[in-house]
């Protein structure tokens, strides 16, 4: 594309970024129309994909972090064919493939959900990760790049410093970043809030910092092709932009780099938008319009394209008529089905902690499933990560023949790193950490929820049983906030994650067996301290444990209980020790396992009356808030939680303290009865 035509498109794309914004009179117009020069070169020169499939795995890929600039996007989108121009009429409106902030969306070329700023290109990593892991098995046929853009906002949130820090010492060169630098944020300027040196900064971290104009195409073009011929460091270009770039007030004089243009439409800023597209070059009384030299130039790419994607294919043929074990490996891994694992032969220790028997499995998982990849947050040898990394190695620059990676001391770009895995395609990504610290995760575990990925959240220390390490490392509320995720749904109408807290070492192992089935985020809470196993009622302990697939099942009965005991994780074996100081009274109640709230209450009307019948009185136990099993239990039950900070002591001293054994459970049942 001629530097003409170029800023043409550019224009043509500052016209539909504010008439998407000011028809839908909401919005962020400013950031859009300064970087569509940047966004027209990406997609018009460089940015390689299948026009006529977008989901193609070789494609490369761009991850936009700053979400409310999705008027740039879906304006670029347009010229490349891949969004209907109607659409943009529709921005922001009911039912419309353009909402406010972007969504994962393969049939129009959007590659990931944006909007809290930052974790957009911590995605981008994970990408380039799966990337590599997957060249690194396959050949480097289907290598390609990973894109991202970010914003001023990006760069101030804490986690691009985990983002920065790991791309640069993995020497991720697959990585290229365009950072949008224009000065100008919601309500202030940036140099009102930061005055750091952010190349200085990215030099730090091994990058590869280009600079140029970030409204002209000659110098934009010009460090592309560096990053592209990059083959070290990640690159970051800093562009200058100019926020609402185009704009002029009535009087024609500009309207450019101001504060109010970031996010209302320009009218309301102040601006005149008629004077606006006309001099962008537009009709005012028809703004929804494609240049007809842009989409000549266009539609040219896209034959491009085309080619580009034919000869990709004849080179994977011909590898795929030469390795025909490799593409047979390939096509289960980008399936995203469920691999073959056998559980059943998987034997944790009797009475271990449930992190211990995570370990088993993951032993296991790390033997028998090539595309996983797990990640720990500098805690593999507490949260037992290390059953897997045992049997692999890390990622190291240049070398991505592991299975592991080790993220540091960075939760959050953890969890977003796992996401954008997950977005690629061909790995089976999980993280772990203390349970704590899923508050760390928790933006990242909602957008996982929001895209229906499958990644797997491990969660290990699950309750004030964490002891001496005391309040601050002890999870109170955390069961009840994550439990929230089972009760929301997704737009696919489902529940939107899947949170399994198992009882014992068997239904650890059946949890593993879920979570490697779902294609939903998965979250996986185990115990520190070691737990009893549970009772067996047909004398096949292994085999009641499957019943962890529907959620909650019965593990203690008698012929007419006067009471249900409801509970997870290591609760479950006190309510056992309660039932037996019961029983030797005469009273007789069933115990309900209940992993997953969520799976329950997706069973029929019938199967949850037949685990929790009507009528019959219900005690509860949690080691969280007791809001935590109300929706179980019912207001006229009671629910034996923990409604305060821990303490620093021993486990078996808090738990005598909190009243969590077989005495305090007999006797609230029969206070209750």
């Amino acid at each position: 594309m001629n530097n003409t035509t170029a800023r043409k498109a550019a224009d043509n794309i500052r016209i539909l970024a504010a008439a998407m914004v000011e028809k839908a009179k909401s919005g962020h117009p400013g950031g859009a129309m300064g970087g569509a020069d940047f966004i027209n070169v990406l997609y018009s020169e460089f940015l390689r994909y299948d026009p006529d499939n977008y989901a193609y795995p070789w494609r490369d890929r761009l991850f936009l972090d700053p979400g409310h600039m999705s008027p740039m996007l879906y304006a670029v989108l347009t010229l490349a064919g891949a969004m209907p121009l109607d659409e943009l009429t529709k921005f922001r409106q009911w039912g419309s493939h353009t909402p406010g902030h972007p969504e994962r969306d393969l049939t129009h070329a959007i590659e990931n959900t944006s909007g809290p700023l930052g974790q957009g290109h911590a995605m981008a990593v994970g990408a380039a990760m799966a990337e590599r892991f997957l060249a690194q098995r396959f050949g480097e046929w289907t290598a390609h790049k990973t894109y991202a853009y970010i914003s001023d906002g990006a760069i101030e949130e804490e986690i691009s410093q985990g983002v920065g820090r790991i791309a640069g010492h993995l020497g991720m060169s697959n990585l290229i970043m365009f950072y949008d630098s224009n000065n100008i944020q919601l309500s202030t300027t940036v140099d009102a809030v930061d005055t750091e040196d952010v190349a200085a900064k990215y030099k730090a971290w091994n990058w590869n910092v280009l600079e140029c104009n970030g409204n002209d195409a000659e110098s934009i073009r010009t460090a592309l092709l560096a990053a592209n011929a990059e083959t070290e460091r990640p690159t970051i270009i800093i562009g200058k932009t100019v926020m609402g770039m185009g704009a002029v007030a009535a009087d024609g004089s500009s309207y450019e780099n101001k504060i109010s243009t970031h996010g209302q439409p320009i009218s309301a800023a102040g601006a005149d938008i008629a004077c606006t597209i006309a001099g962008l070059g537009g009709n005012p009384e028809e703004p929804f319009v494609i240049f007809p030299e842009v989409e000549e130039a266009y539609a040219a790419r896209r034959e491009e394209l085309r080619a580009w994607a034919a000869e990709r294919k004849e080179v994977e043929m011909k590898w795929r008529e030469e390795n025909p074990t490799l593409a047979a490996k390939l096509d289960k891994f980008l399936s995203g089905d469920a691999p073959e694992v056998d559980y059943d032969a998987i034997a944790p220790a009797a009475g271990c902690a449930t992190r211990n028997a995570c370990a088993t499995v993951l032993g296991t998982l790390a033997e028998s499933v090539e595309n996983m990849v797990v990640a720990s947050a500098d805690l593999s040898n507490s949260d037992k990560t290390d059953g897997f990394l045992k049997k692999t190695h890390a990622f190291t620059k240049g070398d991505w023949s592991g299975q592991f990676f080790q993220a540091g001391v960075s939760e959050l770009t953890m969890a977003c790193v796992m996401n954008g895995m997950a977005l690629h395609g061909g790995v089976i990504p999980a993280c772990g950490t203390f349970f704590v610290f899923s508050d760390y995760m928790k933006p990242a575990v909602r957008l996982a929820a929001l895209m229906r990925i499958h990644v797997i959240f491990i969660w290990s220390h699950d309750s004030f049983r964490v002891g001496e390490d005391g309040p601050t490392h002890q999870p109170i509320e955390h069961e009840a906030q994550i439990r929230l995720m089972e009760h929301l749904k997704n737009h696919n109408g489902e529940r939107s994650m899947v949170v399994l807290r198992p009882g014992d070492g068997a239904e650890t192992v059946e949890a593993w067996r879920l979570a490697m089935a779902e294609q939903r985020p998965v979250a996986l809470i185990t115990s520190r301290q070691n737990i009893k196993d549970l009772p067996t009622l047909s004398g096949n302990r292994r085999e009641e444990a499957k019943q962890v697939a529907k959620g909650g099942y019965v593990v203690w009965d008698c012929p007419e209980p006067k009471a249900v005991l409801i509970a997870s994780g290591s609760e479950v074996s006190t309510l056992v020790e309660g039932a037996e100081l019961l029983k030797e009274e005469g009273i007789g109640v069933r115990i309900v396992s209940v992993p997953s709230e969520g799976l329950l209450r997706d069973q029929s009307k019938e199967y949850q009356q037949s685990v929790l019948p009507e009528g019959l009185t219900r005690y509860g136990m949690t080691a969280g808030l007791p809001v935590t099993l109300a929706g179980l239990v019912g207001e006229n039950g009671f629910v034996h939680g923990v409604d305060h900070f821990g303490y620093s002591a021993p486990y078996k001293v808090l738990d005598e303290k909190f009243g969590f054994n077989g005495a305090t459970v007999a006797a609230e049942v029969k206070a209750i009865l």
